[in-house]
């Protein structure tokens, strides 16, 4: 397939999960609806992974694609009918025998996950050593917890283009040969192991360039084979987040890293679309990395080059929607106050730095660089006057 025909091909999936609840708004959001460039919900603007919407599917295909024209091939399946690898995971269900008054019943663990070892009571042990919270049991808050944990550590759009907005053929071409790179050099899956079968490491320290990304877990405790050297974590060295979930990582100058702090550290990342920079020209701004096109209003999406803006949570709002949504309101006049006026701030309350609004609450005296008596809101210049409005 050409380049022109991967652009025309490239999509965002905005049918996908379209109404699902947001488990952390609850009620509050509306339902899933993706917006058109940001990878959040248009309703809440929490993430999709935020929503209860079914992608074991699109997770599949995704860690299917990551792992496709790898040495990892064996954990994959082409489907027949669209040629697409599937991620085959390890489903370990567990039956045990739970006795009852009159007959013993049968109680079943299907785990969404598990190592992919021939051994399957290794397995067992290892997912027992996972927090209860954080076991990938179907059905369970551990279960939710794999699923946010893979679209934050292995976002899609870092390695398929067809997942990002409007890249360029140019920036497809280049996309494409930073992800062979990457799978090559610097993609690894943990393996797992008793104690007793770790091999012995050697000494040498020129194992540290050896090449060799594998790395053991004696049953949770991970041991990196080629820095000889133990890690009490099997977690990110960047964000710290555990990857002991399906145990997909990446190796850099001695150190393992998820899919997403492994491609920050190589590549700009997007503040507004999520996704790689590949173009050479970009913003910088607020210490984050833009495209020119997404340098937007968090709120209305309104282009901001050249615009008055202000960070509200780490995102940048235009003046118009800070002042209807954001601004504080004067506690003299009532209105909003724009962010470039100045204005008298005490404790959580607010006023227009003007002698029409900074007055006492009694006798309206201007106590702009006066001594106040502050109550509930209100400002008063003397005990007087404050007896006065109390009484």
């Amino acid at each position: 397939m050409d380049l022109e025909s991967k652009v025309k091909k490239m999509g965002l999936g905005h049918e996908q999960g379209f109404g699902a609840p947001c488990l952390k708004c609850k009620d509050k959001c509306e339902g899933f609806e993706l917006h058109f460039w940001r990878k959040i919900c248009r309703n809440c603007k929490c993430g999709q992974e935020e929503h209860d919407v079914l992608t074991s599917n699109e997770e599949d295909r995704k860690v299917g694609k990551l792992f496709e024209d790898t040495k990892y091939t064996t954990l994959i399946a082409k489907l027949k009918n669209d040629g697409i690898p599937m991620y085959k995971r390890n489903v370990m269900i567990l039956t045990n025998p739970v006795p009852a008054k009159k007959n013993i019943s049968i109680n079943t663990v299907t785990y969404e996950w598990a190592p992919p070892v021939q051994n399957q009571t290794l397995a067992r042990q290892y997912m027992q050593m996972l927090p209860k919270e954080k076991q990938p049991v179907a059905g369970s808050e551990g279960a939710q917890y794999r699923k946010k944990q893979l679209a934050k550590q292995l976002p899609a759009h870092d390695q398929d283009p067809s997942k990002c907005h409007e890249l360029s053929p140019n920036e497809v071409k280049q996309m494409e040969q930073f992800v062979k790179k990457y799978k090559n050099e610097a993609l690894g899956v943990g393996d797992v192991k008793l104690p007793g079968e770790l091999e012995t490491k050697a000494t040498d320290k020129n194992n540290v360039n050896s090449g060799d990304r594998s790395t053991s877990a004696a049953v949770g405790a991970m041991e990196d084979k080629s820095a000889d050297q133990k890690a009490s974590q099997y977690s990110c060295y960047r964000c710290k987040l555990n990857m002991k979930e399906d145990m997909i990582y990446f190796w850099k100058n001695g150190n393992l890293y998820c899919g997403r702090h492994y491609c920050d550290s190589e590549k700009p990342r997007c503040a507004g679309c999520d996704e790689l920079i590949f173009s050479n020209e970009y913003t910088q701004a607020e210490g984050q990395n833009w495209h020119l096109k997404h340098f937007c209003c968090f709120d209305c999406d309104c282009v901001l080059a050249g615009e008055i803006y202000v960070m509200v949570n780490d995102k940048p709002v235009c003046r118009p929607c800070y002042v209807k949504k954001h601004a504080a309101i004067c506690q003299g006049c009532h209105n909003a106050i724009d962010p470039e006026v100045q204005r008298v701030t005490y404790n959580n309350f607010n006023w227009h730095a003007t002698q029409e609004c900074f007055l006492c609450s009694c006798c309206s005296k201007c106590l702009i660089g006066q001594k106040f008596m502050p109550v509930e809101g209100m400002v008063f210049c003397s005990v007087e006057c404050k007896k006065k409005m109390m009484s």
